[in-house]
């Protein structure tokens, strides 16, 4: 094949073809990622991978188009929002946990910074998002705790694959801490969702029936938040059980028991996870509801 490096004149090399399972299909033309390794004979090459640059920039770019042509200056500040996420997440979760720092305490105050900075740049400064922020607070501290406990009394250790056991191994990660840190961000996302549903849901109603007492604010709201949460629950399912969607092929075809599949730590670990982050979500709807109508009503006042 042709070698091409930037700056470079471009060289004939062989390389090794990649083969076995999970292998990248090499046609004329494509560019690949190639590995080269000294060895007595000389340099010898292989390729590793297709190399996707162009197509990653190209899907970014169509997605940032998308969610600014619908969402407009709403949009823009999303994006802000997210890559302020990612902001915490690679600057100050990532390297504190690699420091030493306990994975839970990192991932509670990282969780809390990205709910406070983003709710606020995405929704704007007010109390409907100002309600929205304790109710996730309160909500993602309970997800905590309930992740703390559950975790302990099944004995999980956060090692199920090849990375987990690099992780806790080369750099000395508590993979039981870890565990929870990812519980926690996994359920963020959706907790910010309901909330600032709910409290704008409940303040929309306060606006539309001024007599109403928080009592009939917190029934009113919490008749949307129900509906709501039904919902999100089979997208919390749906979204565990298709990343580890191969492991359930793999069990079934094996003929494995359901007591024997559930009991394994590799599905008890998933199940962990979407358990605690529903209960944390349904908890998040009646603390939203109840303190959104108190404001609303308050307010209106």
């Amino acid at each position: 094949m042709r070698l091409e490096v930037e700056g470079e004149e471009s060289t004939e090399v062989s390389v090794q073809l990649p083969n076995g399972p999970g292998a990248p299909a090499v046609d004329e033309g494509d560019d690949v990622l190639l590995l080269h390794m000294e060895t007595p004979d000389g340099v010898t090459w292989s390729v590793i991978d297709h190399q996707r640059g162009t197509q990653l920039w190209i899907l970014a770019g169509v997605f940032v188009l998308a969610v600014v042509a619908f969402g407009r200056w709403r949009g823009v500040t999303s994006l802000l929002g997210l890559a302020l996420t990612f902001a915490v997440l690679l600057f100050f979760v990532v390297p504190g946990i690699l420091g030493g720092e306990s994975p839970l305490l990192i991932a509670l105050v990282g969780s809390s910074a990205i709910v406070l900075s983003v709710l606020y740049l995405t929704h704007g400064v007010s109390l409907v998002t100002t309600v929205a922020v304790l109710g996730t607070l309160a909500s993602l501290a309970l997800t905590g705790v309930l992740a703390s406990v559950t975790v302990e009394a099944m004995h999980l250790t956060g090692i199920t694959d090849d990375v987990s056991t690099v992780v806790g191994m080369e750099f000395g990660v508590n993979m039981q801490g870890l565990l929870l840190a990812g519980i926690m961000i996994g359920s963020l996302g959706v907790l910010d969702d309901v909330t600032v549903t709910q409290s704008a849901t409940v303040t929309e109603i306060a606006r539309a029936n001024p007599a109403y007492s928080p009592a009939h604010l917190y029934r009113a709201g919490s008749r949307v938040g129900r509906s709501h949460i039904a919902s999100v629950i089979n997208t919390i399912i749906l979204a565990y059980a298709g990343a580890t969607l191969p492991l359930f092929v793999l069990i079934v075809a094996n003929n494995a028991s359901l007591g024997g599949v559930v009991s394994d730590q590799v599905i008890a670990q998933e199940i962990v996870r979407s358990a605690v982050a529903t209960i944390g979500l349904i908890a998040a709807v009646p603390l939203t509801t109840a303190l959104a109508a108190i404001v609303a009503r308050h307010t209106s006042r």
